[in-house]
């Protein structure tokens, strides 16, 4: 702006703030605080509850259905802010309350506050008509069982009107059936920059078909009608007999109805919940998620449950695929508050994290049940390969199929190995639990075979009757929605959809997965700890247990954990100071440990003795154990590595922890061959049996192959359980978060290698 028309004052510059003096007010006038006027007040909480025409309907359908409505016709000219016209056959308003009808406040549902812990209605505070009267010109016409005529009612700001000037404002007698029409005219009038933001009448009918869409599948006893005015035939029309199917599927289309499949689960005994729906197998998906969800029979939305269910599907749809989901989850009044925003649009309900991991899992094994009549379009099978007709002639459950004409064939570059039954690569490798040479192993047969691949290491497992603890505490919900807002949705898709091909480097932790036509090179170590801290926080609480017979002293651990510290600092200059803190740490943490034990007991399973033995240590993941030689170090870190001050630093903490004592430690590299030593000893015993010293040399070997055996056998026991237990839950439970990304590399590309050959 030029200086001279800033200097002479006729324009202000933008984002200039006036003073008092400029507004013509004193300083002291200018800062009082005073009441707004009503009107204004009034203007205000409208537009928070009427955002727009869809919600003003929404409001009208809800009262309308608790009316006990059960048929509803809907007329909307302009996308609605011309004309909202809702006509239904409810037991109506007794005349008497037509004068208070649009006041706020003013309501059938509630009489004390206490009400709505137990409130089963859709409205409740009385706001809706009040808001809608506003911002619009409002008609009502109203007709009880009880009453000889109708009667219609004019209303403007809250108060009854006059339909003409001049005119008593008194409801006027009039013709009308039995039951309720709602008429809103000029939404919006009085209110223009908000009508403006508006961009097509068009839009907004989309939307308002969107809400009815909903109830219209929801409310089964219902029948709804919606038209544009003018129309001749209706948008919407279901039939009050139609079943929720039908509904479906005319309004969502026969494509979605014919791939539903139903759920029920319920927990009223802990969670307080039973939820049912409909929702699409893994033959239909979509560009984007449709989800119906009422709660308590209030259309609301829950982006966590959102996501999560786009999370259980990804594992059965392909890249970019989205399900239909119809919700019906009804939670105790008294756990769910639902006056937490305007519009009603969401609610909030305790156990929240319980509850959708319930439905995701019901959803997750209604899918797998019906994976086997999922229809495919395959290629041609590769040489040797057995097809599908042949396998349609045994007890194999069947699939559709079909062959791609030559024409439509994927290139060989995008094609990979999807069938379990071709050979595996590690079939040509020799057998890791090859007995040694000098050694003859007879024979297995098939069941013994079996009975040596199921073995569990001596361990036994056992159920117990404790039941599960119902976890409500913040500082542990909070954990857990910081480790949802880190994840990162490329490599949590990575994870759920990888095919384990191998152990890599076992002293670095590496292993190698594929993913698509893409192989990977993973640090199993770093996913590990967070899968594990990932487990602790769902499964907080509620841990299984690992019993120590027999019990060790906690003390006697914690000295032989102060003795690996001190062995692994003695290379570092500030052994005296280590020293002394090494000396006196095993009595100090012992202590807070025995001190805390209730709670180590119930929130963490690990229970120490009167005495001071170490009773259990937790159980995170059946089918994977631990090293135990991980144990001595882990306990003495719980001392000056956990926060004990505060709750939600010293549960964090603690769970760091004990992931970092479940991750597999690092082992080191395999041995060489012993084929010269197991030749050469037996003559070395025999020259050299009249020396001295020769039995203590003997024994000196014999340590060593015992080290060297113990390590082969955590190798292979490590190698089984990467394969069939770490990496299949990965697969099953972990979010990736971003700072998983540094942990895997991308070493082959299936389309980069035939580039490769191509120049060969």
């Amino acid at each position: 702006m030029d200086d001279d028309v800033m200097e002479t004052g006729q324009t202000e510059p933008r984002g200039t703030k006036r003073t008092a003096s400029d507004a013509g007010l004193s300083s002291n006038e200018h800062r009082r605080i005073k009441a707004l006027d009503p009107d204004v007040v009034n203007k205000i909480a409208a537009g928070e509850i009427i955002v727009a025409p869809m919600h003003a309907l929404k409001e009208l359908i809800e009262n309308a259905v608790d009316a006990g409505s059960t048929s509803i016709e809907i007329l909307v000219k302009d996308g609605g802010l011309k004309l909202l016209q809702i006509t239904d056959n409810g037991h109506g308003i007794n005349m008497d309350d037509l004068p208070i009808l649009c006041e706020r406040f003013t309501t059938s549902k509630l009489r004390e506050f206490e009400d709505l812990a137990a409130i089963g209605t859709y409205g409740f505070r009385g706001e809706a008509l009040a808001s809608i009267s506003h911002i619009s010109h409002l008609t009502v016409t109203t007709k009880t069982a009880s009453s000889s005529c109708a009667w219609r009612a004019h209303y403007s700001d809250g108060k009854l009107v006059p339909a003409k000037p001049g005119q008593s404002a008194k409801p006027k007698p009039t013709a009308g059936r039995g039951g309720t029409q709602i008429t809103v005219e000029d939404l919006f009038y009085n209110v223009p920059t908000r009508r403006r933001a508006f961009r097509s009448a068009s839009e907004e009918y989309a939307k308002i078909l969107d809400v009815v869409g909903r109830y219209a599948v929801h409310c089964s006893h219902v029948a709804f009608s919606c038209k544009k005015h003018g129309d001749s035939g209706a948008s919407i029309s279901t039939a009050v007999t139609a079943s929720t199917i039908d509904r479906i599927r005319q309004i969502h289309g026969s494509a979605v109805a014919n791939e539903l499949i139903t759920f029920d689960i319920e927990d009223n005994k802990r969670l307080g919940f039973t939820a049912s729906g409909l929702v699409t197998n893994a033959n239909y998906h979509v560009k984007r998620t449709i989800i119906l969800l009422f709660i308590n029979h209030r259309s609301v939305e829950s982006s966590a449950l959102k996501k999560a269910i786009e999370q259980t599907y990804s594992t059965f749809l392909p890249k970019g695929g989205h399900p239909f989901v119809y919700l019906d989850l009804e939670i105790e009044p008294n756990r769910v508050d639902v006056n937490v925003h305007p519009t009603k649009r969401e609610v909030n309900f305790l156990n929240e994290d319980e509850i959708i991991e319930s439905i995701c899992r019901e959803i997750t094994s209604r899918l797998a049940q019906m994976d086997s009549s999922r229809t495919f379009m395959t290629q041609t099978l590769l040489p040797g390969v057995p097809k599908i007709s042949d396998l349609d002639q045994s007890n194999t459950p069947t699939r559709k199929s079909g062959t791609l004409p030559s024409s439509q064939r994927p290139y060989e570059n995008n094609l990979i190995r999807t069938d379990s039954r071709m050979r595996k690569i590690t079939s040509m490798l020799p057998s890791l639990s090859t007995p040694p040479h000098n050694t003859q192993r007879e024979p297995q047969s098939t069941d013994q075979a079996e009975e040596t691949e199921n073995r569990n290491d001596g361990l036994h497992y056992e159920t117990t009757e404790r039941e599960p603890l119902r976890i409500g505490l913040s500082s542990v919900k909070r954990l857990r929605a910081t480790v949802r807002a880190e994840m990162h949705n490329g490599l949590t898709e990575l994870f759920s959809a990888h095919t384990y091909v191998g152990l890599v480097d076992e002293r670095r932790r590496i292993v190698a997965v594929q993913s698509g036509v893409k192989l990977y090179l993973v640090d199993y170590g770093m996913i590990c700890n967070e899968f594990f801290y990932q487990i602790g926080l769902t499964d907080f609480g509620n841990f299984g247990v690992i019993k120590l017979d027999p019990p060790p002293k906690l003390i006697d651990l914690m000295r032989l954990g102060a003795e690996i510290e001190r062995s692994e600092h003695q290379s570092t200059t500030e052994t005296d100071e280590m020293e002394v803190i090494l000396s006196r740490a095993p009595e100090m943490v012992s202590e807070t440990l025995i001190e805390r034990r209730d709670m180590l007991d119930e929130y963490f399973s690990i229970k120490i003795s009167d005495q001071g033995e170490l009773l259990t240590i937790p159980l995170l993941l059946k089918g994977y154990l631990p090293s135990l030689t991980k144990l001595p170090r882990f306990l003495l870190r719980l001392g000056p590595y956990v926060t004990w001050t505060s709750e939600e630093e010293c549960f964090r903490s603690f769970l760091r922890e004990l992931a970092a004592f479940y991750t597999p430690e690092n082992l080191p590299p395999a041995p060489p061959s012993k084929l010269s030593r197991s030749t050469i000893t037996p003559q070395k015993k025999t020259q050299n049996s009249s020396f001295p010293g020769t039995q203590d040399d003997n024994e000196g070997d014999e340590d060593d192959d015992n080290d060297d055996n113990g390590i082969a056998a955590r190798r292979l026991q490590l190698i089984q359980m990467l394969e069939h237990v770490l990496f299949p839950a990965i697969r099953a439970r972990l979010v990736a978060t971003n700072s998983l990304l540094r942990g895997v590399v991308e070493v082959a590309d299936l389309k980069g290698l035939y580039r490769v050959f191509e120049r060969c």
